[in-house]
């Protein structure tokens, strides 16, 4: 038992030399990654004069590079709901069917409404009739006291000869008057319901027989409401109704979708909502299909949304592929022109102190000036320069805040990588 003690501890032993050996092993390396960084970093500093990454001051077109992403929106995405509520005697489209503008998708139950219709009309034959009537009755009427006036008019007449040569009396002149009177009232009573050829009563039958006429109309648009249609071309995307159910007014029973013309709709950033304009051509790429469709910008809406802070784009692809659905991710970009042979340098080398915006420029021997400079247009990486450097300027990009006027420095040209930037978070992005 002793013996197996004691060749354990030498094993536990062995292993401890071993962790021992591997710990001094990685401390070697890690002393010499340092050791050899620094070295690095001796040479880098140059003797004491800090490294900065720097451009050549140059005219060149500025661009601004827009992505877009967004997802495909059918042409088309029509709920489809009956506009009165009813029993579904009939149901003529299935999920997937392709229908046709006007082709009948659902029938309801018309049975009351075939018996409304059926009243309506005879109540408005029934008007019409009435109307004639009224209108031969005073045509009767009116020709009866036309007449009966022209004869007592005439008897007054010849009465007021007689009286003037003494051959009857006054009371008898006042009697032949009187009835002469109420003959012409009894006519203006009938002739002053002329307005525009046709008699107040008239008129009244024939506005009835026309508001019973409306109504059975009304009731026939009603029933045909009651076969809901296809109101464009396009696939059922959508169904939930079958025979024999009642269903309420307004409740989705269908969605037709027309994925012959698709669009894609993307948000736009408000920086980039003045620059993009309809009209523009563009590639769009769709991942699901593994495949670029030529496209173009027909819209970007004139007002930011509320809710989400940013513009609406869409843009129209130009293609009839049988592949492409509704829903899909696409995404594309676009590079636009903002000035021509302007003065640009990246956004890093532009610094905001003290409310100016300033840069450094290297000299011929080496050393740094600080200038105060003008703004102008701006993208993702580059600013435009209006005023305070020249074509030809040596600019620096980064470790500025190892700087002051006439510190000389180390160059290097810059390639975009602004990891080692000093106190650019200040750069000018107002």
């Amino acid at each position: 038992m002793r013996h197996r003690f004691t060749q354990f501890n030498r094993i536990d032993r062995r292993k401890a030399v071993v962790a021992s050996v591997a710990c001094l092993a990685v401390l070697a390396l890690a002393l010499y990654g340092f050791l050899g960084k620094s070295a690095n970093q001796k040479v880098k500093t140059g003797g004491g004069k800090p490294l900065v990454k720097v451009v050549t001051v140059t005219r060149a077109d500025m661009m601004r590079h827009i992505d877009l992403s967004g997802q495909t929106v059918a042409d088309a995405n029509i709920p489809l709901a009956p506009k009165y509520t009813g029993r579904v005697t009939e149901v003529r489209a299935k999920l997937g069917d392709a229908v046709e503008a006007g082709d009948v998708l659902m029938v309801q139950d018309t049975g009351d409404l075939d018996i409304s219709i059926a009243e309506n009309a005879a109540a408005t034959g029934a008007a019409r009739a009435d109307a004639r009537e009224a209108r031969a009755s005073y045509d009767a009427n009116y020709i009866k006291a036309r007449n009966d006036l022209e004869l007592e008019q005439s008897k007054y007449e010849r009465n007021q000869y007689l009286y003037s040569i003494g051959a009857i009396s006054q009371d008898t002149l006042d009697s032949v008057k009187q009835e002469y009177l109420a003959s012409k009232a009894a006519f203006d009573v009938l002739a002053d319901q002329v307005e525009g050829g046709s008699a107040a009563s008239v008129e009244s039958k024939a506005y009835t027989a026309e508001k019973s006429a409306h109504a059975t109309d009304a009731l026939r648009r009603q029933r045909e409401d009651m076969y809901l249609r296809a109101p464009r071309a396009g696939v059922i995307g959508y169904r939930n109704v079958e025979a024999g159910e009642i269903v309420s007014a307004g409740t989705k029973v269908f969605s037709l979708v027309d994925n012959s013309h698709l669009n894609v709709d993307c948000t736009l950033a408000e920086s980039d909502a003045a620059i993009l304009k309809p009209g523009m051509e563009v590639e769009v790429t769709i991942d699901a299909l593994g495949a670029d469709y030529p496209g173009k910008i027909v819209y970007v809406s004139p007002a930011m949304d509320d809710t989400s802070k940013t513009y609406q784009v869409r843009i129209e692809l130009e293609t009839d592929s049988d592949e492409m659905k509704a829903g899909l991710f696409a995404h594309t970009a676009i590079d636009i022109l903002q000035r021509r042979a302007t003065l640009c340098v990246p956004k890093e080398a532009v610094l905001s102190r003290n409310g100016r915006q300033m840069l450094f420029v290297v000299d011929a021997d080496g050393k740094v000036e600080s200038r105060e400079v003008k703004i102008g247009l701006m993208n993702d990486a580059e600013v435009e320069v209006l005023d305070g450097i020249e074509p030809g300027d040596t600019v620096v990009v980064t470790n500025q805040d190892k700087l002051q006027d006439g510190k000389k420095v180390e160059t290097e040209p810059y390639e975009g990588d602004s990891s080692n930037s000093g106190d650019t978070s200040e750069a000018a992005a107002s």
